[in-house]
């Protein structure tokens, strides 16, 4: 009978060291924001994880489809780095640059219709979920007149994300 009790706890030791850690509560009573990695493998996949969330929201909404277009993808991608190094989440490049100017600096040959932007912890697809819930970037995901979409991340050393998401015809 002890060999039996002893390998029970053993593997009710066990299952319980699978469980993951319940979240840890902030003073806001919110979950604390959880690190997340991103590889490099991640960071390529991760802008078309982005296209399909939008677009399931867009097609909910009667919306057209959009498709991921390389020119805007690389002014975000440029934006959001551009965030980081200025501490802050802000349509304004530190050149004084507007979204309009960065889509025209890398050739974009459509008409930016808006940008979204987001400093945070959590993932793409949180953050889609997030703008959706704000009055701003909800009507730049769902703009019926949009055709083409750009999105770019940059993650700091300690985890923060920054997303721009710049959609166009």
């Amino acid at each position: 009978m002890n060999r039996r009790t002893a390998l029970i706890l053993l593997g009710s030791s066990a299952l319980a060291a699978c469980t993951p850690p319940p979240p840890q509560i902030g003073p806001d009573g919110n979950p604390l924001p959880r690190v997340t990695r991103i590889s490099g493998a991640e960071k390529r996949q991760i802008p078309f994880r982005a296209l399909d969330a939008v677009n399931a929201l867009r097609q909910g909404a009667g919306a057209p489809a959009l498709e991921l277009d390389s020119r805007l993808s690389a002014a975000a991608e440029t934006h959001s780095r551009d965030m980081s190094l200025q501490n802050r989440p802000w349509h304004f490049g530190s050149d004084g640059s507007s979204p309009i100017d960065r889509a025209q600096r890398v050739g974009f040959d459509g008409r930016l219709l808006g940008e979204t932007i987001s400093e945070t912890y959590e993932t793409e697809i949180e953050t889609v979920s997030a703008w959706m819930q704000e009055e701003g970037p909800r009507r730049v995901l769902l703009d019926p007149e949009a055709r083409r979409m750009g999105f770019g991340l940059y993650q700091e050393s300690n985890g923060k994300l920054w997303y721009t998401l710049n959609v166009g015809t």
